[in-house]
Formats: C-alpha cells, sequence, structure tokens
C-alpha cells in the first residue's frame, strides 16, 4: 500500500496566484523506463506536455529512448536501483540504493539527477537524511491514479484523476500498458478543466 504521508516531501507546489495565470499540475511516471516509454512520449509530445520520470536503475539501458525523454524537455529521477521498501532497511543500506541508482542515471544519460521517490512511497527520518545528503529533492504526489491496479478497469485510471484535480497537484502514473491506453484521452480531459500541464520547479 502506498503510504502517503506528507511531512518533509514535495507533494504539492505553493506558487503565486493570480487571475491570469492558470491553474497547473504536472504528471509524473514511476517504474520506468519501461517497454511502452516510446508510447508515452510520442503522446506527451503530441499534446505539447512536459512530465517527470522516475526511473529504476536496473531498468535503464542504451537502448531505451532515454535521449527522447531528455531532448522533449521532461526530467529524469530516481526510483533507486531495484525498487526496495526503504523503511525496512538501514541508513547505510538506503543510502547505498539511491547513490548507486543516482550515479548510474548519471552516468548513463549525462543528467544530473535531482528527484527522488521512495518505492511504495515508503520513507522515513532516514530516508530523508539520505535523499538530503545526496541532494535529491523527494516528491511525493497529491493524486494517485490507482493505473498498477486497474488493467481490467481502465475507465477507472480516467477518474481517479479527473475527480481529484486540484491547482499544484502531482499526478502519480505508470509506465504500463494501461496508462498508455488512457494518457492522450486523461490528457485531453485534463486541459478541457483548465488545467496546464507543464513541469514546474518541485
Amino acid at each position: 500500500m502506498y503510504d502517503t504521508t506528507t511531512d518533509n516531501v514535495i507533494t504539492s507546489i505553493e506558487k503565486r496566484k493570480t487571475e491570469f495565470e492558470k491553474k497547473r499540475i504536472v504528471l509524473t511516471f514511476d517504474d520506468g523506463p519501461s517497454r511502452v516509454l516510446d508510447q508515452i512520449l510520442d503522446c506527451l509530445l503530441a499534446e505539447d506536455v512536459q512530465a517527470a520520470f522516475f526511473w529504476q536503475s536496473k531498468l535503464l539501458h542504451y537502448k531505451r529512448p532515454w535521449k527522447r525523454v531528455i531532448e522533449e524537455g521532461h526530467v529524469i529521477g530516481t526510483h533507486t536501483c531495484k525498487h526496495p521498501n526503504l523503511v525496512r532497511m538501514t541508513r547505510q543500506q538506503q543510502l547505498q540504493e539511491l547513490r548507486f541508482s543516482k550515479e548510474k542515471i548519471e552516468r548513463i544519460t549525462g543528467a544530473e539527477v535531482n528527484y527522488f521517490r521512495p518505492p511504495f512511497g515508503q520513507y522515513n527520518s532516514d530516508t530523508i537524511k539520505v535523499a538530503n545528503k545526496l541532494q535529491l529533492t523527494t516528491v511525493m504526489w497529491r493524486v494517485a491514479s490507482l493505473d498498477w491496479e486497474l488493467k481490467d478497469n481502465p475507465d477507472k485510471i480516467m477518474s481517479y484523476v479527473l475527480d481529484n484535480l486540484e491547482d499544484g497537484a502531482i499526478i502519480l502514473l505508470h509506465e504500463l500498458r494501461q496508462t498508455v491506453n488512457v494518457l492522450p484521452d486523461l490528457i485531453k480531459e485534463i486541459k478541457k478543466n483548465g488545467y496546464d500541464l507543464t513541469l514546474f520547479d518541485f
């Protein structure tokens, strides 16, 4: 189960609002890079949307389209190396896990990794201390799509997101086939609700 505790992590963006500003949210994708990454990128490109990708470094290799992610204006963060439950690990083990993941992503992509999302949304004070030591901002979410549970019911992915939209929200999605199938319509509906889908500083 995902722990959406908000202490000491970023779950939404506090920003100055004026009557001329559009409402803003950001899409985030966990558990890549996967075989459907190209299709996700195609959809985001078609809709002129930038997103953040939190990757397991064990899945990253040179054949994955990581260059597109950077070239098309998206952000890559770490989701650890092997997706462990960090709260079951010592501080030193957590440090090794995050450091290895960050360094591998940076070595392959050449892009600095500044953001981190803990697997399963589980973290403790050691996690935050380790992330801070590695100069990683820990990013959670405000809206969970539950796409990982809804392979056979994609309409609910849409409803879980659309029913909970709010300005500054971070939306949790995954690099999954069912997510790809609903993503074009999901983006269109979010825009119809008056939201601008673009990256902002976490």
